[in-house]
Parts: structure tokens; C-alpha cells; sequence
């Protein structure tokens, strides 16, 4: 099914991603300062614009009038005139980039923020399912939506600033005559050249958003199929030895085309909708430059105004109708913006409604895990655990043995607060430390140190080593500042390894197991429970396993029985 824009309401979508820089303290300082300076020079611009419109007059008619001393003065004026435009352009260009990478810098950190906050960034993977790849729309997004917004909104203001500038000059020019041709006269009135420029310029607008219109979903669609396109050779590179070991690239081969056809197929529809704008808005615009010389040009020949006339009227007649025809020049543009926002305001909106979702948030009240009334459900409603009491002291054990798919792992992660259809109440120990390891340990890119102390901060040679060699991997000691993909160069037996020395780093108060041991040996498994329970004798260990082995290191055992029930043996 070809996704479409899940959001219309442009305006507050964008004032809903427009507020929350201009209101915070940097933007109401520097970000406001920059803006004025940037309007200024804009400003100036549109000044400077006026004067090289009349300019134009003075130095035709002294190319008329043969008055050369004039023509040389008028060339010196213009060197001048020049010079200044050039440094007026390129300052104003210079502090919009500044503004432009101060807001993105803001609204990156804010948007990065809100999505790790609370664990935003997994509740979202559960709960939404048309917010697809918030990295690119954090890396890409962003930085487009500021781009285009300071580009178009300063650019329409500028524009607007030009049209009422040259408003008054096409006015003055456009003087009451009367035109004969053979024996037919013409009243041309007062502002004639004005509602010329405004009625071709509104014909132009109407047939732009007809025939444009499109490009707004073609847009949304080819950001979309690029993100998961460049998603999905990632996923292949992670996954590069289960793939190469299921000899499965014929088959990734044919999931990255079909890919890849999306974006191809979604991009000539696109070429084709902007090669027909392009037919439209590039002869509009040639049609531009002859319409005021068909206007002016018998007036010229009639005697009735001068050289200089005819191109100050034709100039300003190009920018005011340049200024008017604004929204046909930036359509384009225009249509990938409105996407932009679409996909942040429909990011934004799904982090709202995962930051709203109930949850059973942990307390640390008391001096033991403790579960009162604990409920759990699967997203439809299942109910996977009901009124769980139960609680476990410092040293205690606990292992969680029952078939695939009745909640074993989805227990661990309410009792870890990411859950978000949990009920009930949670308490750990005062002050405590909790730690959480699944099947296939995280190792972070970095060193082997950084992978080995996550998420602490790195430790000493000395305590690396000691650990490395209790859970034996002493072979790596020598390697430990080496900066390597190491969740790809250790085999998962190692990483598992990496992962018991990780939690004799932290010492934990309250340690979960999820499958921790899995990739091991019944004996090597044995070793590290029995390192574990010598190491750290105080702590609470939860352990989820299908193997009987683990019984023995685990004082109580709950297990899934076939009414659905979980009972304590």
C-alpha cells in the first residue's frame, strides 16, 4: 500500500515545530538577533534593488542623448552600487547559515532529548506505526525543515518587501496615455502595468497549484522509501554473518531491490509531475520577459516615453511580477517543505502519544523487589499475568521457566518500566541499582573498555583485567582501547562473557537475566552463576532460561502451568 501524508493541518503542524526554539532562551537571544540582521541586510537588498531600478533610467537616457561625461559617472556609480550588493549578499547569507545551524543544533539536541526521554524511543516502536525511521527524520528532517523554512520564509519576505517597494515605481511609470493604432485609440489609465503584472502573475498561481499539487505526496513518499532503503542496507551490514550463514543473499538481494524499486518508481513519477511544472513555469517565466515590452514598447515608438523609460518600466515590471509570481518560482520547493513538516509533526505527535501512555513506573521504597498486583497484557488485550504478588530480598534468586510467548520477557520489561500495558505497583530496594541483560548483550561502537563498562563511565586497566579474566576472556585484555565492531568480531558465547564482567562492574542491587547465558556451555554457564553469586552475594538475580541446568543456582522458580497461570515451586 503506498503511504500518503498522515497530517493536513499545515499551519499549526508548523507553528507546533516553529515554538519551541523561538520561545527558548537562545532563540529569543541570539536566534532573534541573527533574524534582525538577516532582515536588515534583506532589507538593504530590496533599498539597494530601487536604486539600480532607477539607475537604469538615467543611464539609458544618457546612452539616447549621447551624453557621454554622464555615461562615464553612471558607470561609476554602478562599480560602486555593485560593490555593495556583493557584500550586502554574502553577509546576509553568512549570518542565515549562522541562524540556520544554531536552530538545527537546538532543535536536534531537544528532538534527540525527548526521544530518549523515558524511553520514548522503544514505547514509540510499539505504539506508532507511522512514524518510520525516526534517525532520518532527526539527521535529515531537521536540518531540511530549518533550511527551507528560513530559506522560503525570509526569500517570501523579501519578496513582499520588493513587490510594495516597486508597487509605487510601476505605478508612477505606468502615467494615464492614449495609444493609437490605424484608427483605433486606447485610455490607458493610471497603475495600467500594475493590474497587467497582477492579473498575469494570478493566472500563473492558479495553473501552478493545479498542476503542482502532486509533487506534496510524491515528496512525503520518496523521503519515505529513500529512509527505508538506506535502513535496510544498514540492517543487512548488522546482520552480515546470520545472513552469510543462512547463504541467504540471494533472498536480501531481492528485499533491497524491491527496495530500491520504490524509490526508483516514486522518483519518475516525480520527474514527470516536475518536468510538467517545468514546461508551465519556465515558459511563464520567458513569457515574463517579453509581455511588458508588447505593453511598453508602442508607447516607446509613439514618443511618448524615453528609452530610459521603457527600461526602468520593464525592470520594475520584472520584479514586481517576479514578487507576485513568488509562489510559482518556489512550488517545488514549497511541496518538500509541506512533506517536511508532515513527517516532523507526525514524529512529534507519535512521541507525545508514547510520553502519554500509562505506565507502571518502579519505585524504591522498600528493601526488596516486590510485586503488588501486578497485571500484564499484550497490546490487543491478552492478558499474559494477573494479580502477581511476590517479592524477593537481598541474595534471593529467582528463575522464570515457561513456553514461548507467555510473557517471560515481557514481564522483565515491566518490571523495567518499558512496558506501557502493565498494572499494578513495582518496588525496589531503597537506593538501589538495577541491571538488565537480554540474550544478545548491546555492545556499543567504541573501544572494548567503553563495550565492557556500558553504561558506566570506563574503567581502569587493572579492574578491566580482573574481570575480563574472571568470566574468561583474559585474551582481550591486551585489546581493550582497540576501537573495533566487536558485536560482530565476538562470537555471541563472547559477548555473553562481556556481558557477566559488565555486571561485576556496575555491582548491581537488582540483576535480570533475559536468556543471559543462552550461547553457553552448561559448564561455562555454571561457572559464571556460581562468579556471580561468590562476586556479588547481596544481589537479587531474575533469571529467565528454558534449561533445567539453571534450577540449581536459583533458590525459587516460577513457572508458567498449561491454565495459564504462573505458580511458584
Amino acid at each position: 500500500m503506498t503511504p500518503t501524508p498522515p497530517v493536513k493541518h499545515l499551519w499549526r503542524n508548523f507553528l507546533m515545530l516553529l515554538k519551541p526554539f523561538w520561545a527558548s532562551k537562545e532563540g529569543k537571544t541570539k536566534g532573534l538577533l541573527l533574524l534582525l540582521v538577516v532582515l536588515a541586510l534583506s532589507a538593504g537588498s530590496v533599498y539597494l534593488q530601487k536604486v539600480l531600478n532607477s539607475w537604469h533610467n538615467q543611464f539609458y537616457n544618457s546612452i539616447q542623448g549621447y551624453d557621454f561625461p554622464q555615461f562615464k559617472s553612471l558607470l561609476l556609480t554602478f562599480c560602486w552600487l555593485a560593490a555593495i550588493w556583493v557584500l550586502v549578499g554574502v553577509h546576509r547569507t553568512y549570518f542565515n547559515q549562522m541562524l540556520q545551524i544554531i536552530w538545527r543544533r537546538w532543535l536536534t539536541q531537544h528532538r534527540i532529548s525527548h526521544w530518549l526521554a523515558n524511553n520514548n524511543f522503544y514505547r514509540l516502536q510499539l505504539t506508532d506505526r507511522q512514524t518510520d525511521n525516526p534517525d532520518q527524520r532527526i539527521a535529515e528532517d531537521i536540518n531540511e525543515f530549518v533550511g527551507s523554512t528560513l530559506s522560503l520564509s525570509i526569500g517570501f519576505l523579501s519578496q513582499i518587501a520588493t513587490l510594495f517597494t516597486f508597487l509605487s515605481v510601476l505605478w508612477t511609470l505606468s502615467k494615464p496615455s492614449t495609444l493609437s493604432i490605424g484608427n483605433t485609440s486606447f485610455h490607458l489609465s493610471q497603475g495600467y502595468m500594475v493590474w497587467a503584472a497582477l492579473a498575469y502573475s494570478v493566472f500563473g498561481t492558479i495553473l501552478t497549484f493545479w498542476i503542482g499539487r502532486p509533487l506534496v505526496k510524491l515528496n512525503f513518499n520518496q523521503q519515505r522509501y529513500e529512509a527505508d532503503f538506506r535502513f535496510s542496507l544498514v540492517r543487512m551490514r548488522e546482520n552480515a554473518e546470520a545472513i552469510a550463514l543462512y547463504q541467504g543473499s540471494q533472498e536480501e538481494g531481492g528485499y533491497l531491490r524491491n527496495r530500491f524499486l520504490q524509490v526508483v518508481d516514486n522518483f519518475y513519477a516525480l520527474m514527470k509531475r516536475q518536468k510538467v511544472l517545468g514546461f508551465f513555469t519556465l515558459g511563464f517565466n520567458q513569457t515574463a520577459v517579453i509581455f511588458p515590452v508588447v505593453l511598453g514598447a508602442p508607447l516607446y515608438f509613439a514618443k511618448q516615453i524615453t528609452l530610459g523609460d521603457l527600461m526602468q518600466t520593464l525592470s520594475a515590471f520584472g520584479i514586481v511580477q517576479g514578487s507576485m509570481s513568488l509562489l510559482i518560482d518556489n512550488y517545488t520547493d514549497l511541496a518538500r517543505w509541506k512533506s517536511v513538516v508532515d513527517r516532523l509533526a507526525t514524529f512529534e505527535q507519535g512521541l507525545q502519544q508514547a510520553e502519554n501512555l500509562p505506565r507502571l513506573q518502579p519505585e524504591k521504597t522498600g528493601h526488596a523487589l516486590q510485586l503488588q498486583q501486578v497485571g500484564i497484557t499484550q497490546p490487543d488485550g491478552t492478558c499474559l499475568m494477573e494479580n502477581a504478588n511476590w517479592q524477593l530480598t537481598a541474595g534471593d534468586s529467582l528463575l522464570i521457566q515457561g513456553p514461548s510467548g507467555c510473557g517471560k520477557s515481557t514481564l522483565l520489561r515491566t518490571l523495567a518500566g518499558l512496558w506501557p500495558f502493565a498494572s499494578g505497583k513495582v518496588n525496589y530496594p531503597e537506593n538501589s541499582q538495577s541491571l538488565f541483560l537480554s540474550q544478545k548483550p548491546y555492545l556499543p561502537l567504541g573501544s572494548l573498555r567503553q563495550a565492557l563498562s556500558y553504561p558506566l563511565a570506563e574503567v581502569s586497566n587493572t579492574e578491566a583485567a580482573r574481570v575480563l579474566q574472571l568470566v574468561g576472556l583474559e585474551k582481550l585484555t591486551a585489546q581493550l582501547d582497540n576501537v573495533e565492531m566487536w558485536g560482530q568480531i565476538l562470537s555471541l558465547g563472547e559477548q555473553q562473557r562481556v556481558a557477566f564482567a559488565r555486571i561485576l562492574l556496575v555491582e548491581p542491587n537488582v540483576l535480570f537475566l533475559d536468556e543471559a547465558s543462552s550461547a553457553l556451555d552448561e559448564q561455562s554457564e555454571a561457572e559464571l552463576y556460581q562468579l556471580l553469586r561468590k562476586e556479588l552475594p547481596h544481589t537479587i538475580i531474575v533469571s529467565v532460561g528454558h534449561r533445567s541446568t539453571l534450577q540449581p543456582f536459583h533458590e525459587k522458580t516460577l513457572l508458567w502451568q498449561a491454565n495459564g497461570q504462573w505458580q511458584f515451586a
